[in-house]
Parts: C-alpha cells; sequence; structure tokens
C-alpha cells in the first residue's frame, strides 16, 4: 500500500522515539560503545538494510539483542521485521536533522582511530580544514 512504512503490515514493530526526541546525551551514549559503535559504521557504509544476524559480533545473542535495543531507543537506527528476520537501518536523515555534523564526525574519527593517523587526516590542516 502506497505510504506504508516498511515492515509495517507486521502486527510486531519494535518503539522508535521520535525524530524530535532523539537526544545528544543518549546518542553519545549509544555510540561510546565499541561494539554499537561497529553496528553503526557498518550500517553507515551504504549497506542495505541488514538482519541483526548479518553483523559478526564478538558478543552473544543476548548480549547483541541488549546493544540493538540502545541504538533503537537512542534514535540512531530503526528496526522493522521482513518475516522472522529484525532488519536495521541507520536513522541518517533523522540525525543529521537533529545534531547536523554529529555522526559523519563520530564516524569519521572512528575511522582515524582505526587507520595510521598520518594517512587519514592527510591534505588537511591542524584544525581539520583542508589545506
Amino acid at each position: 500500500m502506497p505510504g506504508k512504512e516498511r515492515g509495517a503490515a507486521s502486527g510486531r514493530q519494535p518503539e522508535h522515539p521520535p525524530a524530535e526526541e532523539i537526544r545528544v546525551e543518549a546518542v553519545m551514549h549509544a555510540l561510546a560503545d565499541p561494539v554499537r559503535l561497529r553496528i553503526v559504521r557498518e550500517l553507515a557504509r551504504g549497506h542495505d538494510d541488514m538482519a541483526c544476524i548479518a553483523f559478526e559480533l564478538p558478543v552473544s545473542k543476548s548480549t547483541s539483542t541488549h546493544h540493538f535495543r540502545v541504538l533503537r531507543e537512542a534514535g540512531l537506527i530503526r528496526q522493522y521485521y521482513e518475516g522472522t528476520s529484525r532488519m536495521s537501518c541507520l536513522r541518517e536523515e533523522d540525525l543529521q536533522a537533529r545534531m547536523p555534523g554529529l555522526l559523519e564526525a563520530v564516524l569519521r574519527a572512528a575511522r582515524i582511530a582505526e587507520e595510521d593517523p598520518a594517512e587519514a587526516t592527510a591534505g588537511e590542516s591542524p584544525s581539520g580544514a583542508a589545506s
């Protein structure tokens, strides 16, 4: 049906905060955990919506479920059911509208921390602006 949200046909849908209720404190708390940051980074890499089981996480299933719940309740991801799979997608537009540049900055900082910092910042001045 036109206008229906993905997964809306299923009777069981996880709750998500409305965009206007996403709080920077909750977002930063959620992103402070390395496993949750890894989930967000994988979703941000341009993947289509991903099933929770598609993430190869170094934690048990119950711990994984907890991490996805924290991300959802913070407003970072949207989840819906597709058959028996719980799918996840990043709420990039909502986050950009509420906290412009925050997600991009966190993802960039995580990438720099993972890579060689000298290589990741090549061509930039110390203030972060392109030279």
